[in-house]
């Protein structure tokens, strides 16, 4: 295998633990160093991590024991962090959303080619078992010819749970682009790029209350819409509703369906590797129903850092990785334009598009 990919974590934060305990039992990769504006916060994480160093942003960029810059950043600073890791001739793995805008997202690949580096980012949720076992059936045909979908995530907001909330609420943030990659980059995995959107979107509150940790009872400003709702139009034909809600106190709608010319395919939440993935075929229509298939692709106990494992086994082989930079920038400009759509009251075309990516056997 030769010697592994050598990480290093720029932003210590919530999610940077998870990471952090995936790199360290997968093959291939090694966490080295840590970085963080808050120090104590990447000594704290670099502490339980056996041969990991706590180190400046700067440091970390400068390390020759670093070969990756895994940048977990809140999304505002995704782009700034980005072009300092390639300008340092590191590749980059990034937290999702690629960028803010898609303007960002277009300069960190453009750096990324001009230094002969590669750009991977999350969400890698859809290499699991869950996502990969529900395109298996599809590429099977086993619906038929999918013409439709629906993708919901809904909840009340995170500032319920989160102990610094304010950058789900700031530009870069908002359920679509927090919660939209899982979504988008699963139905883009099953259902091929998005040619052209349309959408509405809503503000019905101005502020939010922090309501867990040391800063509870703290009211912010909402900068962004926090109900989005739209249309896509996949390059394949199929048309996909999807709504994205920070503003919905409970539902009982389905995460993923995609509903084909013979049946109908029950997709697993996409925040998760894995999940039940479900039938309904013309064929069981009149005996028992939906019908639960086992586990036929994707990677098994998965986990965040998965796709960096992912993309050093594809530096290895010169194979594009799968939750790749181009993957990555067109979900996020799917995005953009479902706010242009939103803003302007008309169907928006997509300019971007991209591969598929090469679907993951069972392992």
């Amino acid at each position: 295998m030769g010697e592994p990919l050598r990480v290093g974590i720029v932003g210590a934060g919530k999610i940077s633990r998870q990471y952090a305990t995936t790199l360290a039992r997968l093959p291939g990769v090694a966490l080295t160093r840590v970085a963080d504006l808050a120090a104590d916060r990447a000594s704290a994480l670099a502490a339980d991590f056996a041969g990991v160093q706590a180190v400046s942003v700067s440091d970390l960029m400068a390390d020759d024991a670093v070969d990756l810059v895994l940048n977990l950043t809140v999304p505002r600073a995704h782009a700034e962090v980005a072009l300092a890791a390639l300008a340092a001739g590191k590749h980059v793995y990034g937290e999702k959303p690629l960028a803010a805008t898609t303007l960002e997202g277009r300069a960190i690949l453009d750096a990324a080619r001009a230094a002969g580096r590669t750009v991977g980012c999350a969400p890698d949720t859809v290499l699991g078992t869950g996502v990969q076992t529900a395109r298996a059936a599809l590429d099977a045909g086993e619906i038929g010819v999918p013409v439709a979908a629906t993708a919901f995530m809904v909840t009340p907001g995170h500032e319920r749970w989160h102990p610094d909330p304010e950058f789900y609420y700031e530009p870069g943030g908002g359920p679509l682009l927090d919660m939209g990659p899982y979504y988008l980059t699963a139905l883009v995995t099953l259902l091929g790029p998005v040619r052209r959107v349309t959408g509405l979107a809503s503000t019905p509150r101005a502020t939010r209350t922090i309501g867990d940790g040391p800063r509870a009872g703290t009211v912010f400003p909402v900068r962004v819409p926090t109900h989005q709702t739209g249309v896509l139009e996949h390059a394949g034909g199929a048309l996909t509703t999807i709504m994205m809600s920070f503003d919905v106190w409970a539902g009982r709608l389905p995460r993923i369906e995609v509903y084909g010319t013979d049946g109908t395919l029950s997709v697993p939440d996409p925040n998760h590797f894995d999940g039940p993935v479900e039938v309904f075929t013309s064929a069981s229509a009149s005996g028992d129903g939906w019908t639960r298939l086992p586990e036929r692709a994707g990677y098994r106990d998965a986990g965040r850092g998965t796709g960096v494992a992912d993309l050093a086994a594809a530096l290895r082989s010169g194979a594009p990785p799968r939750a790749n930079g181009e993957l990555a920038y067109h979900v996020l400009d799917v995005m953009e334009c479902l706010h242009t759509a939103a803003e302007t009251g008309a169907a928006v075309t997509v300019r971007s598009t991209c591969e598929v990516p090469a679907p993951v056997p069972l392992a």
